[in-house]
């Protein structure tokens, strides 16, 4: 899978399709060219998914990942968190952070593969809908990611 390298003044309307497949709350276009325009924003595309980094001051957070589902569980979202830790790496970051719904297993699944732990958590983030709310983890991982993944020593 070939992810393809996004900057400012990219065109974001497979981007936008992509999130719209992947989320009850999508953003809009105009969300994320704003944001794709921001210093130290990059997104990744490939076939079906996109993720989409902020790097700063030696970290980086990835602000959103999409994947179509019918992408799903054929490595389009390992690929993108690689590619995106790599990149992110190459502007200077050496961590790498994330949030992530307590219920999505699938996801936490990927990321704890690649190397991410629990540092934190932030009740009630999530709005599900009739007054309902599920808590965020933020997850971290040290870059350069490796095959077992890099993981921040405790503490």
């Amino acid at each position: 899978m070939k992810v393809v390298l996004l900057g400012p003044g990219a065109d974001v309307t497979e981007l936008t399709k992509i999130h719209a497949s992947a989320f009850s709350e999508p953003w809009g276009a105009a969300a994320l060219s704003d944001l794709l325009g921001a210093p130290g924003t990059f997104a990744g595309q490939l076939e079906g998914g996109f993720i989409l980094v902020r790097a700063a001051a030696g970290e980086a957070e990835i602000l959103t990942i999409a994947v179509r589902s019918e992408q799903r569980r054929h490595g389009a979202g390992t690929t993108l968190v690689r590619f995106a830790a790599e990149h992110a790496r190459k502007m200077g970051a050496a961590t790498l952070f994330l949030e992530v719904a307590v219920g999505n297993q699938a996801a936490r699944g990927l990321y704890g593969g690649l190397g991410f732990t629990e540092v934190g958590r932030r009740r009630a983030y999530y709005a599900l809908g009739q007054g309902k709310f599920e808590d965020a983890l933020i997850l971290r991982s040290n870059l350069p990611l490796s095959g077992l993944g890099n993981r921040p020593a405790s503490g």
